[in-house]
């Protein structure tokens, strides 16, 4: 781990497991301003001695997989995204911080070209890649030039009911950031005022959804809710409607373990967890691009075929999600790769095939609240 800031309230799904930091951990103003030790990260991230172990598995969304093993040594990276800000979200990252020019714009454009070409080389020291959507795997072969397994994340399903309850109210529950895309999506709502929409979260993109929604009648605002009420919510919705381009997004599949259909846009994620309303058995629609008139379209196309779209459907849908079925999964896809490793050792020839697709990509890492304060993993 880089640093370990999370409160104790955050701690229980560590289950008493010690947590070994980085050198990142003891520097001055580190926990109110760890992103500016991010020059120094990689650095940090090889100074871990992890010589007594056989096997590491690294959790990466930023520099975990840079640690460094021996030829010996079975290094298994699940791979959450490489670093978005240093490869093709570089612009709207300096767009959206206001680095585009000026001083800190260079140094920050200095920064991340030192960044993307160690992380490219630290590629090298990862025997096997596991990317949690097909959608990071196209980013790993992008960035990295490496093929990855498809194993989608864990989902704590077992705590969204299945509800035939439904109310005539469309969903959203998010943080409130950029990317995201809720102001889309309030100004699609804005143009349906006979549709009522609700929102669900908070955070730096307040303003711009406030704004967004002004004056509309039908669009409710809520500040985060706990976690019964969100699952009574996003049970009665009429349908849950995402707008983000995300690596996977927890949250469409625990609509769906609700029995709630998705309306999302069709990047990303999304073209994992939502059968669209092209296919069989549809628990959603999917939207082209992300435009408020593609969502108003979106929206229409779902009341259109609503009919065809069955809770239970979508209920069956998230199960493959399902905490015990990655468990399953990805120890299947070490043991495999732990006894490929032992014949290379030992000089035979004999070598045990992995199936590129894990899980026939039906299979998110716990909620992303659970990780609050937790930077970059190293398991």
């Amino acid at each position: 781990m880089v640093a370990d800031f999370m409160s104790e309230k955050q701690r229980g799904f560590l289950k008493g497991h010690i947590v070994r930091t980085s050198f990142i951990q003891k520097l001055p103003f580190a926990k109110r301003h760890f992103r500016k030790f991010l020059g120094l990260m990689p650095l940090a991230v090889e100074q871990f001695d992890l010589t007594g172990y056989d096997l590491v598995i690294s959790s990466h969304h930023a520099v975990a997989k840079g640690i460094i093993t021996g030829p010996d040594q079975l290094h298994v990276s699940y791979v959450h995204s490489p670093m978005r800000y240093a490869w093709d979200l570089q612009a709207r990252y300096l767009e959206e911080r206001g680095l585009r020019w000026g001083a800190m714009g260079l140094y920050t454009r200095w920064l991340l070209h030192r960044l993307r070409n160690w992380d490219a080389r630290s590629a090298s020291g990862v025997d096997l890649f596991i990317a949690n959507s097909r959608y990071i795997a196209r980013r790993v072969q992008k960035a990295w030039r490496r093929e990855a397994l498809v194993l989608n994340p864990p989902v704590a399903v077992e705590k969204f009911r299945l509800s035939s309850e439904r109310q005539d109210f469309y969903l959203v529950v998010s943080r409130f950031v950029p990317y995201k895309r809720i102001d889309l999506i309030a100004e699609a709502f804005s143009r349906m005022p006979d549709r009522r929409l609700v929102i669900i979260g908070e955070g730096e993109g307040d303003a711009a959804i406030r704004a967004a929604a002004a004056g509309c009648a039908n669009i409710e605002i809520r500040k985060p809710v706990r976690i019964d009420e969100l699952v009574a919510l996003m049970g009665k919705a009429r349908a849950f409607v995402f707008a983000a381009a995300e690596d996977f997004g927890i949250v469409m599949a625990e609509a769906q373990a609700c029995g709630t259909p998705v309306i999302a846009y069709g990047v990303g994620g999304a073209c994992d967890i939502v059968i669209g309303e092209n296919e069989t058995d549809p628990t959603g629609v999917l939207f082209p691009e992300q435009t408020a008139e593609a969502i108003v379209a979106a929206v229409r196309t779902f009341e259109e075929n609503h009919h065809r779209i069955r809770a239970e459907t979508c209920r069956a849908n998230a199960m493959r999600f399902s905490e015990e079925a990655f468990r399953r999964r990805f120890m299947e896809i070490v043991d495999e790769a732990m006894a490929a490793r032992s014949c290379q050792r030992s000089g035979t020839t004999d070598r045990i095939g992995i199936v590129r697709d894990a899980g026939d990509g039906m299979a998110d890492r716990s909620r992303e609240s659970q990780h609050h304060g937790m930077k970059d993993e190293v398991l």
